[in-house]
């Protein structure tokens, strides 16, 4: 048996992993194993899984979590190995077979080695425990405790790279230590002893110059963000590298760094494949091309599986181009491209993005290049407000990240060179794999891709599809029927799905019957359907699956052409139909059954591209043209009524809101909306569907709702750093309600685009819409809309560093309000003036603006904007140095948070009540919280969780004397550690 926990928490039995795979569960089996050998009293446990909030199920809970813990061991033999003793349960574990055991040892072994002077044999041991973890420690367990331990456990981590880089540099090992080293500082840029190596490091290789940056950069930091001088250790590396007093380099020096290390993003690396294929088959040859492109020695390796590090090319780096013949669609190239970076995903440990660029899409609407690099930077951790707004910036950003990481990236369905070119890596350690109907051949020319050309399978691979597909006895027992069968599929593995998928769903027709059906049907159904093949018998199988649907399932189908894509979830398919949910639930069962939709997730689902432009014809062919109006009507209000009501629960009291909707038609699903939470996971869900919707709604002549979808995505797109997206959807919204000539539709899209324009840093135009608006408002005679764009003018102003300026601007967006009588946003008016007066350090008004906000917002009833103005508090209370008052303020913000679920912003007072702590000298209590703020952090994979681990990692260890004052702004944000004003912009 092999117990792990440093990384993903589970049990291994061989090569087998045993199923223990719930987070609950998980946690379970890490308490026990942190604890191993020891009876751990069954209150321990519910303590650490619940802290002081057990449910009055939890024991209950623990003892399913342990039943099935020993299940999964009972089949494997070992059930006794956890016991249950005196309320309590023991987990028997043997020598070294748990990773933290085998690494703590071999921790302590290096230590006796090195006081034994020999460092060499202490490095080796280092090198051999830190290799044991696997990722985050805990991964995968769900728990009170588990922050606080996972933590701990990688402080361990740390602590063991700190010393290996200490023996490694006696031995004049820079350049490893320097490689080793870098990504660690770029996860940890405030941690003194790992930049003090890095320094000693980069200057041992001959960088002095790159050493010193980053002593400047690192100093800058801690000063800025926690208020502190660097420490002896790093002051001492600092004067060493001045003074010339390094290790001598035994080997090559690194490369050095695009930019600043410490302003690199920290984060899990990305694992962003889709699920491998279940039915893949053949591909021998390809796959066989595909591995010789790799870096090592293929001899003895199985080339058709990619194990180990096989093949033995030159491609590494390259981008690697599968091409289908004649540009056929559904030929397997995505499925090939899958399977294969599946099998060579372990050797590029540092991540896997991957990104459909639908370059072949029904609409034309292809990812732009700057699109996939902000999702690429996403997954990289870079936060919105670092990503350049160029393209040219973002692609060199990428680049620079890349750089000495081995990184798999693979883009689907590209359409041409230079979509492809901007994403791509710079060094030769990553490895590009582009899938596309064209041959690509300019990057072939000019960046040396490798292209590997994919057939349609041979028919004896498409009889081993099917075999697999339908079980070997029943292909075994029809063997003309089946080699029909391939015939009229073409090898298009597409199209042996589907017709795969319709036998398997009738087990009691014979193969011969279905050969005959697929025989008889019409060859021409596509053939207005431009693939670039349209002489393949392949599309008779589409139209003959088409015929064997019932009237409504067909119904369906064609419908579903009309969706924008990229893919739908159960209700829209619901209002598209005009049919209940309960109804239209087994109609899209049946389509997925016959592989005419893919449920890619529960309850969502996509539609290969050829069969979405099969749909669309099918539509517009046999439905007449007022139906189809109709049904896009309906799927529209379906739409902008779920995304109204997702807007208002992600902020109720949000200013600027879109007019209050009109009534759904007739057979429009609504559905519950529950909470924040619902309403942050459908957006994310559906934000690339509701762009779309947009446009559609714009192209189709539903003006009204182009315009008020675009205004009620807004907050989610800002808050989640989507402003181009924001901006285009807001630029198609303009043009929309100028149609209508809907003044009020007008003035929100300048809003929207206000706001793009602010955070991509055109303050000019962010001025001019803002401008526009107040000119809209005037002619509508709204005295509440001009209050918003003085708020909205305030914060773009701010920005630029003009607080003064923008301090007047809130104060006439005040005066508005009040003259309307409108009190929510008076509070969040009052809010903003205080936080303003702070900035420009006048406490005295800063403290009577944010208390009248305060008497404001509760007697509005808005929780929400009274946590936020005791977060202000704390802020100005901090500010004039009364620390234990601003940690009362922080702690009255984190209850309120708590009770509304507001996960962020909890995370943001525990990280500002962690600094008054400290301030105020509980550095255990700072830590607390600190230790908090960066686990819900992580919890919501933000990057906000640089901050507070930057702390940790500055406070741990010993403390030294220094002094603390709260970090300087910079302009236009907001202070670091600090949350914005109640609403940055209205």
């Amino acid at each position: 048996m092999r117990w792990s926990v440093l990384g993903p928490v589970q049990v291994t039995a061989g090569d087998r992993v045993l199923a223990i795979d719930r987070p609950q569960q998980r946690a379970v089996l890490a308490l026990l194993l942190l604890d191993a050998d020891r009876l751990v009293p069954a209150g321990q446990l519910v303590a650490a899984l619940w802290a002081d909030d057990p449910p009055a199920t939890a024991r209950t809970q623990v003892q399913v979590c342990v039943s099935r813990i020993r299940a999964a061991l009972r089949a494997e033999g070992a059930a006794h190995l956890l016991v249950t003793q005196g309320g309590g349960y023991r987990l028997t574990v043997r020598g070294t077979e748990l990773d933290l055991a085998e690494f703590t040892a071999a921790v302590e072994q290096a230590r006796a080695e090195e006081a034994a002077d020999r460092p060499a044999e202490a490095a080796r041991l280092l090198r051999a425990g830190l290799a044991l973890w696997r990722g985050p420690a805990l991964a995968g367990a769900a728990g009170a405790f588990v922050a606080t331990a996972a933590a701990g456990l990688d402080e361990q981590r740390l602590a063991a790279h700190e010393r290996l880089a200490a023996v490694e540099l006696g031995l004049g090992r820079c350049a490893g230590v320097a490689h080793a080293l870098r990504p660690l500082v770029t996860a940890h840029p405030l941690r003194e002893p790992l930049v003090a190596r890095y320094l000693l490091a980069l200057a041992g290789c001959g960088q002095q110059a790159a050493a010193l940056r980053l002593y400047a950069e690192t100093r800058r930091q801690l000063v800025d963000e926690l208020g502190v001088e660097p420490g002896a250790e790093l002051v001492e590396a600092h004067l060493r590298v001045l003074r010339g007093q390094v290790p001598t380099a035994t080997g090559p020096a690194p490369p050095v760094p695009a930019e600043t290390v410490a302003s690199q993003p920290a984060g899990p690396p990305p694992a962003q494949l889709p699920g491998e294929p279940a039915w893949f088959t053949g591909r021998t040859a390809a796959l066989r091309e595909l591995n010789n492109l790799l870096p090592g020695d293929p001899a003895g390796e199985d080339d058709t599986t990619c194990s180990g590090d096989a093949g033995g090319g030159d491609g590494a780096g390259r981008a690697v181009v599968i091409s289908a013949i004649a540009g056929t669609a559904g030929v397997g190239k995505t499925t090939l491209a899958v399977h294969w970076a599946h099998r060579i995903a372990h050797r590029y440990p540092d991540g896997q993005l991957y990104v459909n660029l639908r370059g072949f899409d029904l609409d034309g609407r292809a990812v732009p290049p700057a699109e996939a690099l902000r999702g690429f930077l996403a997954a990289l951790h870079v936060p919105p407000q670092r990503v350049p707004t160029d393209l040219p910036g973002q692609s060199a950003l990428f680049r620079s990240l890349l750089a000495g990481r081995r990184v798999l990236v693979l883009l689907d369905n590209a359409r041409d060179d230079e979509q492809v070119r901007p994403l791509l890596p710079g060094s030769p350690d990553s490895l590009v794999v582009v899938t596309s109907r064209n041959r690509l051949t300019g990057l072939v020319v000019s960046d040396g891709a490798r292209p590997v050309t994919l057939d349609l399978l041979a028919p004896a691979e498409s009889r081993e599809l099917l075999g697999r597909r339908l079980g070997r006895g029943r292909a075994g027992t029809e063997p003309m029927a089946l080699n029909e069968i391939v015939r009229r599929c073409a090898g298009l593995p597409l199209a042996l799905a589907i017709v795969a998928a319709r036998a398997v769903g009738q087990p009691d027709v014979p193969l011969a019957a279905l050969a005959a059906e697929l025989r008889a049907t019409n060859a021409d159904r596509l053939a207005a359907l431009e693939t670039g093949d349209p002489a393949t018998d392949a599309r008779a199988v589409f139209s003959w699956s088409y015929r064997a649907l019932d009237a409504a399932s067909a119904r369906l189908f064609r419908l579903l052409g009309l969706h924008p894509g990229p893919d739908v979830a159960r209700p829209a398919v619901a209002s598209l139909a005009g049919l209940p949910p309960s109804r239209v639930g087994p109609l899209l069962v049946g389509l997925a059954r016959a592989n005419l939709l893919t449920e890619r997730v529960p309850g969502r689902y996509a539609m290969h591209d050829l069969l979405r432009a099969y749909a669309s014809e099918l539509c517009h062919e046999a439905d007449p043209e007022a139906e189809r109006t109709a049904a896009r009507s309906r799927l529209l209000d379906h739409y902008l009524h779920a995304t109204h009501a997702a807007d208002h629960l992600l902020d109720p009291y949000r200013l600027a809101r879109p007019a209050t909707l009109p009534a759904p038609e007739p057979g429009v699903t609504v559905g519950d909306r529950p909470d924040h939470a619902w309403a942050t996971g459908w957006f994310t869900a559906e934000h690339h569907v509701l762009l779309a919707a947009v446009e559609q709604a714009a192209g189709t002549g539903l003006d009204r709702h182009a315009w008020m979808l675009a205004a009620a995505l807004t907050t989610y797109l800002d808050r989640r750093g989507h402003w181009p997206e924001l901006a285009a959807a807001h630029r198609t919204a303009l043009a929309a309600a100028r149609r209508r000539g809907d003044l009020a539709g007008q003035a929100l899209a300048h809003r929207g685009l206000a706001i793009a324009c602010t955070w991509l840093g055109d303050h000019r135009g962010a001025h001019l819409h803002y401008g526009r608006d107040l000119e809209l408002y005037r002619e509508l005679g709204d005295d509440t809309g001009r209050a918003h764009t003085h708020l909205g003018v305030s914060w773009v102003l701010a920005r630029q560093g003009r607080h003064r300026a923008a301090l007047d601007e809130t104060q006439r967006a005040l005066d508005l309000y009040r003259a309307a009588g409108y009190r929510v946003g008076q509070a969040k008016a009052l809010n903003n003036l205080g936080w303003l007066h702070a900035r420009l350090g006048e406490p005295g008004p800063a403290l009577r603006c944010c208390q009248a906000a305060l008497r404001l917002h509760e007697e509005n009833g808005d929780r929400h904007g009274a946590a936020l103005t005791w977060d202000s508090l704390g802020y100005v209370h901090h500010g004039r140095g009364d620390h234990g008052q601003a940690a009362d303020c922080y702690r009255r913000a984190l209850a309120l948070h708590r009770e509304l679920g507001d996960r962020y912003d909890e995370a943001e007072v525990l990280d500002n009540l962690g600094d008054a702590e400290r301030a105020a000298g509980d550095l255990a209590a700072a830590r607390r919280a600190w230790r908090a703020a960066s686990a819900i952090f992580d919890e919501l994979r933000h990057p906000d969780a640089d901050r507070p681990r930057a702390k940790l990692a500055a406070t741990a260890g010993p403390p030294r004397p220094q002094s603390y004052r709260p970090a300087p702004l910079v302009v236009g944000q907001t202070a670091p550690g600090h949350a914005a004003p109640t609403e940055r912009h209205p």
